[in-house]
């Protein structure tokens, strides 16, 4: 309904709304800047001044990596290739073990 209404407004008629729905925008943003403005650290690094809340904290992106695991399995017809036992059985771990006998365990580098 309101797109009928503007393409029969006049020129100076659009400019005059745009400047009210610029103003309208520019108090909304200097709302939601207050609202960021008391997020900041400068505020003791609690959030909206409550103490009980505990303090904000930056993350480094760091958190939960873990190292890379050592090999614990080799193959028996190249010694080459190695596996760490992490995820699914690889494909030239599981050719290997079928027809035969070999288990897991018999790729195991340390056996003790």
């Amino acid at each position: 309904m309101a797109g009928k209404q503007l393409k029969t407004m006049d020129i100076s008629a659009l400019l005059e709304l745009r400047g009210k729905i610029d103003a309208i925008l520019t108090g909304k943003r200097k709302e939601l800047e207050a609202q960021l403005a008391a997020f900041e650290p400068n505020n003791g690094g609690h959030v909206v001044g409550n103490p009980r809340v505990a303090s904000l904290k930056v993350s480094n992106g760091k958190t939960g990596r873990r190292a890379k695991a050592a090999p614990k399995y080799q193959s028996k017809k190249d010694k080459s290739v190695k596996w760490s036992g992490r995820g699914m059985t690889p494909i030239w771990m599981r050719e290997e073990m079928k027809g035969t006998k070999l288990k897991k365990d018999d790729f195991l580098i340390n056996k003790s």
